[in-house]
């Protein structure tokens, strides 16, 4: 497979058997809808595990950013963390996209969830 077949696989959220890890993480956030949000704990799920720090450092290394959209990830009690262009940039990104956030928190309904 070459680099740019692999990159649109990932772009378009295509899980393909022999991807790393990372590769895998970015596949699954490729997924989540503009408007929508999901959490890290909630890709580590989806992925079938627990390490949302490791999805956490997955999402810092995403060379296919904004394609693949880390900036909707958030902490699982709706907080904005971790983001390459920082939290206010991150902030900007998502309420652009109709997000509500109030006091660095997502508030409402627009949690995304994963299925495998």
């Amino acid at each position: 497979m070459t680099q740019t077949e692999l990159q649109r696989q990932i772009e378009c959220g295509q899980l393909h058997p022999g991807m790393t890890f990372n590769q895998r993480v970015w596949t699954l956030t490729s997924r989540i809808p503009r408007g929508r949000v999901t959490t890290y704990a909630e890709l580590a799920k989806a992925l079938g595990g627990r390490g949302y720090r490791a999805v956490g450092q997955a999402l810092n290394r995403n060379p296919y950013a904004p394609r693949v959209p880390c900036h909707r990830v958030v902490g699982s009690d709706g907080r904005l963390t971790g983001y390459a262009g920082g939290v206010g940039k991150k902030e900007e990104m998502l309420e652009s996209e109709g997000v509500r956030i109030e006091k660095g928190k997502v508030v409402g309904k627009e949690f995304f969830r994963l299925a495998k």
